[in-house]
């Protein structure tokens, strides 16, 4: 069945941590008749804390680049919201109010519509990380912290392919067993319910956390697209509205 909408996030070109391979691969897909009519980037697309320390632009990230154009070009509108590693992005927003350029359309929020009438709030969701928010130098941190467990999970994975094992994330293990990173994760699916309902929405499609989800409560649909780093994860919504979460194969 073809796909009608696409959300995508935490994609984090630049870093050198970035599954650029993978995406441009689930991309191309996207071809001939196949083309969706929408494709959400829900944050964090391109990592612009990395411009400060160690920037790495892989080949993959420039041919990324020009699929996207090339679905623009077919007729896919893009709706690109900001996230706090691409925050730079907001000036344009808030200062210029520069919103639509064709069918590319940049914004903090969107509210999308499926086939099926169910309202949808899209929004990366770091204004309800009270560390990304208040305690900036804290989340550079954190980030510095992450990138080095990333390396380390590169060698552990190096190892488990030679022994013919499946690809593991030692960040999602500590994300589902250790109490504090449970609790998080659950507050911050609770902030986006809340905050989801408060604007009259059925759902809401969101980033940030890495945590790709797709949970159905009492009538509310939470989803998180989780990224494009370690789960290389996506939304999807087929012709008849239903979403569904994707998980690409990893290479490595």
């Amino acid at each position: 069945m073809k796909t009608r909408t696409v959300w995508i996030s935490d994609v984090h070109l630049g870093s050198n941590h970035a599954r650029s391979a993978e995406l441009l691969n689930f991309l191309s897909r996207f071809k001939g008749d196949q083309i969706p009519e929408k494709l959400y980037i829900v944050g964090d697309f391109i990592d612009g804390w990395k411009v400060r320390r160690n920037w790495y632009w892989a080949n993959e990230a420039n041919l990324i680049i020009r699929r996207l154009l090339t679905l623009i070009k077919k007729g896919t509108q893009v709706y690109y919201i900001a996230g706090n590693h691409d925050e730079f992005m907001r000036e344009f927003i808030d200062d210029f109010h520069l919103l639509d350029f064709g069918n590319i359309h940049l914004g903090n929020e969107f509210i999308h519509e499926t086939i099926q009438g169910k309202r949808m709030l899209v929004v990366h969701g770091d204004m309800f990380d009270m560390v990304a928010q208040y305690a900036k130098w804290l989340c550079w941190l954190g980030d510095m912290g992450y990138e080095m467990l990333l390396g380390f999970n590169k060698i552990v994975n190096w190892i488990r392919k030679k022994l013919k094992m499946k690809h593991w994330s030692l960040s999602q293990a500590i994300k589902h067993n250790v109490k504090r990173a449970v609790n998080y994760v659950s507050d911050f699916e609770k902030c986006m319910t809340k905050y989801s309902l408060e604007k009259k929405c059925d759902g809401c499609i969101c980033g940030h956390i890495h945590t790709a989800e797709l949970l159905e409560t009492n009538g509310f649909l939470y989803c998180n697209t989780g990224d494009w780093v370690e789960s290389c994860t996506a939304i999807l919504e087929d012709e008849e509205g239903n979403l569904t979460l994707y998980k690409h194969e990893m290479t490595t």
